[in-house]
């Protein structure tokens, strides 16, 4: 379970760089998703992502189920909310949440581009390449209702990575009292990163992008 969270971590700041690259103009967009897209490594990886991510669905809800057959009556617990985080006791509810909107977002991106085909082209310096930012960006600024679903998705994430980035790594053994307190600080920094990188984008287009300026 930690290992498989901690590769989709990894994931998430290489996925960020990609989509950062939507603030710097459609030609710089689309030659990162040509890059990401032709890049023989990262298609070799495309498979592993989707095998990381299964895994570690999966190994959660097997996880709940044996959790669950082993204490078939819960403990009686009184001040639950002040012996642990919110977000460490909804660690599922969070992780389904995200999940759906994986599929959602695999749904609008992903498939038109790599499967179904619904996606113009555009070319850049004689190489013809899909228009991906004209895909994802006609989508945040034509659907507020899609941008806040987006944005909550990765309020979302934010819980569910700020108590899993520091527990992967106390689970494989790498925090102790020393480093305890600076994973659980690592882990806030970085989910400010993810959070705040990926909903900046869909602000951007909804509020600042025309959509003539496509």
């Amino acid at each position: 379970m930690s290992l498989s969270g901690l590769f989709l971590i990894t994931f998430l700041l290489v996925h960020l760089t990609a989509n950062l690259f939507l603030l710097a103009g459609s030609d710089a967009y689309n030659e990162a998703v040509h890059f990401m897209g032709t890049n023989p490594i990262i298609r070799i990886m495309e498979p592993l992502l989707a095998a990381g991510f299964l895994v570690h669905v999966i190994y959660a809800l097997v996880l709940t189920v044996k959790n669950m057959k082993a204490r078939p009556v819960s403990y009686a617990v009184s001040g639950a909310s002040s012996s642990s985080a919110w977000n460490s006791r909804n660690m599922l509810p969070l992780g389904i949440f995200v999940f759906l909107f994986l599929v959602l977002h695999v749904a609008q991106f992903y498939w038109k581009m790599k499967v179904s085909g619904q996606i113009g082209s555009a070319t850049i310096g004689g190489v013809e390449m899909h228009d991906a930012y004209a895909l994802v960006g006609s989508l945040f600024q034509s659907s507020i209702l899609f941008d806040l679903v987006y944005i909550i998705a990765f309020v979302a994430l934010g819980f569910h990575l700020t108590h899993g980035f520091w527990s992967a790594f106390q689970s494989v053994g790498l925090a102790n009292a020393v480093w305890y307190k600076r994973l659980k600080c690592i882990s806030l920094l970085y989910t400010a990163l993810i959070v705040g990188g990926f909903t900046i984008i869909p602000l951007y287009f909804f509020l600042f992008k025309p959509i003539a300026g496509l």
